[in-house]
């Protein structure tokens, strides 16, 4: 039996939890000519947003103005009962707080193992479609397609392999031989051509004017992630001219008239005695007995959890999904919380009198306390701003690249000081190490000749 698998294959590429199906063009739009495009898997989008999480909460610190006196000459009480404040600060204690700055995400892959890759819509649409409930299914649950294969049954037929037919059978005619005087060739007037004189000249046409069409990309030069493969590049075709001679009439062609004698001969002929006839004798029709197969029931799909026990008639069309679960990203935040307020103790102290110098209390003491703001600490998040998305990209590849671009690149490299060899426009160890070299040093992407990298380097392709 044979299963089309190429649209399955071709879903594998796009992650199912969070990939919405797009429509792509058939061809890259407002592409000029000379370059190149590969479909394939935009990544979803982030955008960091800041946010801030509070440390330590407010609170209030507490100061002492200390009593205001006066001295006087009188006996009086030299220190009135008076109360001693203490003021005890604050404490706090540490908090520890998880943050997350990226949730965790489930998605729909092959199987379980790490390397796993995504399914495509379609597949999990048909998983879905067979009667699975995908939106209850928990992280580890894996679903297998199975199938009862075509059955077929053995017929037997009459085939006709000769029709009733008559046979035919030819009686020959009867001659007899007789000579006879004929004329071969009659008189007759003879033509003669006199052929046209011409001269050659050449001249120069247009075959087909100048175009661009677009043409199958490969080989690319750039490594793209999640790449499908297919590459196309809008090419310029220069028009097509041929040089042809030409035969220019001269002098145009013209005919003479010439006499032809008959021509005779003496021959044998054979004089008709009797017709052929046709004698018709009817054969009968030959039949074979054929064995045939025939289709007798279409094969079976179902899809079932890989937890259940299936029939044994069942067999495993080699189609999984399995529900995986990407952990969420954390941080910790350390705070400070409040354990106890400030506070101020009470002390009472005794009033003592005797006749010396006194002071006269003049204002009592007080105790300010001043508000502490609350603290802050601001943190980083990852926000998806797009999801995932098939697209085009514009890619170097062995279509719009030439010996000249790269014999420019290790010039360019060289003069710079990355050793790359003789500019002889080949990608050879020394050029490739040079350009990994510059890529790094400069925070490029690496993995081989890049729009960007080309434009760090000052160098311009003329179809840009």
């Amino acid at each position: 039996m044979k299963i089309n698998y190429s649209h399955l294959l071709l879903g594998l590429l796009l992650p199912i939890s969070y990939l919405q199906a797009e429509t792509t063009a058939l061809t890259p739009p407002d592409a000029k000519p000379g370059e190149c495009y590969a479909k394939v898997v935009l990544p979803a989008e982030y955008e960091t947003v800041k946010e801030q999480v509070l440390i330590k909460e407010p609170s209030e610190s507490i100061s002492i103005i200390p009593a205001e006196y006066d001295t006087v000459k009188a006996e009086v009480e030299v220190i009135p009962e008076t109360h001693k404040l203490t003021p005890v600060p604050a404490t706090y204690k540490e908090n520890v707080e998880t943050i997350v700055v990226k949730p965790a995400m489930l998605t729909w892959k092959t199987s379980l193992d790490e390397d796993a890759k995504p399914v495509s819509p379609v597949l999990l649409s048909t998983v879905t479609s067979s009667g699975i409930d995908t939106k209850h299914a928990q992280p580890g649950d894996c679903f297998r397609e199975y199938y009862i294969p075509r059955k077929f049954k053995k017929i037997s037929e009459e085939i006709l392999v000769q029709g009733e037919h008559n046979e035919t059978e030819v009686i020959p005619p009867e001659f007899e031989t007789i000579e006879k005087t004929i004329i071969v060739k009659p008189a007759s007037k003879r033509l003669v051509d006199v052929p046209a004189v011409y001269d050659e000249v050449e001249e120069k046409i247009l075959i087909s004017p100048e175009k661009t069409m677009w043409k199958k990309g490969k080989n690319p030069a750039q490594k793209l992630s999640g790449a499908t493969g297919e590459i196309m590049c809008l090419v310029k075709v220069p028009a097509k001219y041929k040089t042809i001679t030409k035969r220019v009439l001269k002098e145009p062609a013209t005919t003479r008239v010439e006499e032809v004698p008959a021509e005779t001969k003496t021959i044998e002929v054979k004089k008709l005695l009797s017709d052929s006839q046709i004698k018709n004798t009817l054969v009968d029709a030959v039949y074979i007995s054929v064995e045939k197969t025939a289709l007798e029931k279409e094969a079976q799909f179902a899809w079932y959890s890989s937890k259940n026990k299936v029939d044994n008639k069942l067999q495993f069309s080699g189609q999984q999904v399995c529900l995986t679960e990407e952990p969420a990203e954390t941080i910790e935040v350390t705070k400070m919380v409040l354990n106890t307020p400030a506070r101020v103790d009470s002390e009472v102290m005794p009033a003592t009198s005797e006749m010396v110098e006194t002071q006269e209390l003049v204002a009592e003491a007080k105790v300010v306390k001043t508000p502490v703001e609350a603290e802050y600490k601001t943190i980083a998040k990852k926000k998806k701003v797009t999801d995932e998305r098939i697209g085009w990209k514009r890619i170097l590849c062995q279509t719009n690249m030439s010996k000249d671009i790269i014999a420019t690149l290790q010039k360019t490299l060289n003069d710079k000081g990355y050793e790359a060899g003789e500019p002889d426009g080949l990608m050879g160890r020394g050029t490739r190490n040079a350009l990994d070299k510059f890529q790094r040093e400069n925070n490029l992407a690496t993995g081989g000749i890049t729009y960007e990298t080309l434009k760090a380097l000052g160098i311009t392709l003329n179809h840009q």
